[in-house]
């Protein structure tokens, strides 16, 4: 590992720990020429997630679009931000397992709305009502009685 301090690639791990919940490892290091000292963290590299749009066109898995979501779903509701980060992380902990290059934006999106229905009546509401693109209010009192039932 090159210093980011000297450039020189004279280091040395003094410490490791798991972080972020064992997904990574946090190393701090020291350099021997400058004696500095950093932090590296070491995560697992993941085959890049392709999300297959509605319009078949396909796009880059991106966390950040389903964090955008929920949040707009949830807001001004008692939802804290870690549970939301728990929820995104359910998620994509559900979409490594299905082993795909490839997911319909669909599936992501079902996958939100069943753990949103657990966590928010209204925020799976607001979420659905999106998703679902509902178009006059008969449509929207279908996907209520769905979700009553």
């Amino acid at each position: 590992m090159k210093c980011p301090y000297c450039s020189k690639d004279n280091t040395r791990v003094i410490d490791s720990r798991p972080a972020d919940d064992n997904a990574s490892i946090r190393r701090r290091r020291i350099c021997d020429d400058c004696g500095k000292r950093f932090t590296t963290y070491e995560k697992v590299e993941t085959i890049p997630l392709m999300i297959i749009k509605k319009d078949n066109n396909r796009e880059a898995y991106d966390r950040a679009k389903i964090e955008s979501g929920v949040l707009r779903a949830c807001h001004k509701r008692p939802v804290s931000a870690a549970q939301i980060t728990r929820l995104v992380d359910e998620v994509e902990n559900e979409i490594s397992q299905l082993e795909e290059k490839e997911i319909p934006s669909g599936t992501i999106g079902e996958m939100v709305m069943n753990k949103l229905h657990d966590l928010d009546a209204v925020a799976y509401v607001r979420f659905a009502s999106v998703y679902r693109e509902f178009k006059d209010v008969n449509t929207f009192m279908e996907g209520l009685k769905e979700f009553l039932q």
